[in-house]
């Protein structure tokens, strides 16, 4: 499926409110982005994240629709595969099932996460019919799980990365797998402050093993990732400025070789809708 060269990327499409949520999926397919990725793996529910895919799907007409991702652990692979295949075909032909291990922090039964996985996709090429490996796409960050994203879906989507950690990407991937990059943005011209609202968003990640294995693998230090992070460390994976300025930016990770970047605002309140952002960026990109 068409991804487009730029997406947004939110938690707002899964945790904010829904009619908002199917309001702004309109506007955003509108005003050129590609794909709409909605973030995180609520659960709770028969469907898990393609009851929200769903609702997106059928606020809009051409863009695709991507789960960032669902987590291996809290939707058994049979009952996806079946919410996948209960969607209508036009809205699957634009459905992207991006899957990810989570953390050993957020799973009780946490374990080999690349083996759980590989079982994982045997379970939903087993499924009856089967979630095809060209409707999935794996939350990867290793280069072991970006091979297998090659292998066995349409490729990858790593999250809070560098270009460094693109190109490598790429690398592992060969030229043909798709890399879609999720890639933070503060508009905001004042580095100081921009640098600020950057360390709020990355402290949680900051005590996650896989993300600070990530980081650690393309050169950052135990240094950089101490005190909230370095100056280094936030501004390789936060991009921040004008509208016209991140655009200019966000050629870096086409350049290391990102097909598709997945948009994400960072806001004081993860949960709402940065519409008005979301339209200055527009105008910049598009």
């Amino acid at each position: 499926m068409e991804l487009g060269p730029f997406g947004i990327w939110s938690l707002a499409f899964t945790h904010g409110d829904r009619h908002e949520a199917q309001d702004t999926a309109a506007e955003l397919e509108e005003l050129g982005y590609g794909t709409l990725w909605l973030g995180g793996s609520p659960g709770g529910n028969p469907g898990g994240d393609l009851v929200t895919a769903a609702e997106l799907l059928a606020a809009t007409r051409r863009a695709a629709v991507a789960t960032a991702c669902v987590s291996i652990w809290e939707q058994p692979a049979d009952r996806l595969a079946a919410a996948y295949h209960a969607l209508p075909e036009q809205q699957r032909a634009r459905l992207l099932v991006g899957l990810g291990v989570s953390h050993a922090d957020f799973v009780d039964r946490y374990h080999r996460p690349y083996t759980a996985l590989s079982s994982y996709l045997d379970e939903l090429d087993a499924a009856a019919p089967p979630l095809p490996s060209s409707a999935r796409i794996i939350g990867a960050h290793g280069p072991q799980m970006t091979r297998l994203g090659a292998a066995r879906s349409v490729g990858v989507h790593p999250y809070l990365v560098d270009v460094t950690h693109t190109a490598r990407a790429r690398s592992d991937l060969g030229s043909r797998p798709l890399l879609a990059v999720e890639q933070t943005v503060i508009l905001h011209t004042d580095p100081d402050s921009a640098r600020a609202q950057a360390r709020s968003m990355l402290a949680p990640y900051l005590a996650l093993a896989n993300y600070r294995g990530a980081w650690l693998r393309v050169g950052f230090t135990d240094e950089d990732l101490a005190e909230g992070g370095s100056d280094q460390l936030v501004d390789a994976l936060f991009i921040h400025g004008s509208p016209d300025e991140v655009a200019a930016q966000l050629t870096r990770q086409q350049k290391a070789g990102a097909d598709h970047i997945a948009l994400q605002i960072a806001t004081a309140d993860r949960y709402l809708f940065p519409r008005t952002a979301w339209r200055d960026l527009a105008a910049a990109l598009f």
